[in-house]
């Protein structure tokens, strides 16, 4: 849907982005993050068409945005940090202002009523956006966004301003819009990527350093394999029938939890993911599972080692993730 190739953007001697190529394929979420300055805003701006490259393409839909611009922005709706509101008109105005600009062909008033229920906007309608909170504010240009139900979505720091109850509204409505739209999803707030995105597409300095899953993404730092299970039955019978599983190297006790349950630490080969099969192996034996997690790094450790001065030479993209998607 999305095909970024051999991208770069120059201010005269100062590179904002350097060479980069990434693809989104149709209907999937990507967290797209990097530190202030890194050249996020400037590679979501080229992408819809605001900024122009000094080298590389963009194609969105088959479509190349210099060749079809006009194209490539019927399928786009973007949502920039700071959304682009006329505080001296109401809700009602700005939509249908927006509506006729982005020459929507989807029955009016019909369209702007759900989008209004969507985002719970709709007690705020005939309001003016000057007197609106920043919450609502947010919304307002998020409604703008999804004016004309384009098929891909471009959102930088969506949930800014929003109280702990609308940013768990937002997360939810962008992973049920996920089922249906491309997104492409910028954020600070490191736990909502984490809670959204499928995929993560990090760049520091205008390089590109990492393109995958969390868990791809920090197998390839070097962080360990390994599950933790808790699980309820006989200490050593679970412990032997562990170590028996396809692709787990070692295994060792953590020792007992509460009354029968007991800790397991699971070393599995690399690039491995052999949780699925711990869950069968204790449900054909009748072992109840109380924890199973993997213990990979945390997105704001990937992060934060894959952004650090000392750490970017050292730790190129996950090819594997981030080739031929399309």
């Amino acid at each position: 849907m999305i095909e970024v190739k051999n991208l770069s953007k120059h201010y005269g001697q100062n590179t904002a982005i350097d060479n980069i190529s990434f693809s989104v394929e149709e209907g999937s979420v990507v967290g797209f993050l990097g530190p202030n300055g890194a050249g996020k805003s400037t590679t979501m701006n080229i992408i819809t068409g605001y900024l122009s490259a000094s080298s590389g393409t963009v194609t969105v839909g088959g479509f190349d945005i210099l060749e079809k611009p006009n194209e490539v922005k019927k399928l786009i709706g973007y949502l920039p940090e700071i959304p682009p509101l006329y505080p001296d008109m109401t809700v009602e105005e700005f939509l249908n202002y927006m509506y006729d600009l982005k020459k929507v062909t989807i029955p009016r008033k019909k369209h702007i009523k759900e989008i209004c229920e969507l985002l719970k906007i709709s007690d705020v309608y005939g309001r003016l956006i000057a007197n609106l909170s920043k919450g609502y504010r947010q919304r307002v240009g998020f409604a703008q966004a999804l004016l004309g139900n384009p098929s891909v979505l471009i959102l930088d720091e969506p949930t800014v301003g929003l109280d702990p109850k609308q940013i768990i509204e937002i997360r939810n409505m962008i992973k049920e819009l996920g089922k249906s739209h491309t997104i492409i999803l910028s954020s600070h707030i490191l736990p909502e990527i984490q809670a959204v995105c499928e995929r993560i597409i990090i760049i520091n300095k205008g390089n590109l350093v990492a393109d995958g899953t969390r868990e791809s993404i920090s197998q390839s730092l070097g962080g360990e394999n390994k599950v933790t299970l808790c699980a309820e039955g006989s200490e050593s019978e679970i412990f032997k029938g562990l170590k028996n599983i396809n692709n787990v190297e070692a295994v060792e006790c953590g020792g007992e939890k509460e009354p029968g349950v007991f800790e397991y630490y699971v070393f599995a080969k690399k690039g491995c993911d052999i949780r699925r099969d711990i869950f069968n192996y204790c449900s054909k034996n009748n072992y109840p599972v109380l924890r199973l997690v993997n213990s990979a790094l945390s997105l704001e450790d990937v992060f934060l080692r894959l952004t650090s001065d000392n750490n970017i030479e050292e730790n190129p993209t996950n090819n594997e993730e981030s080739g031929d998607k399309k």
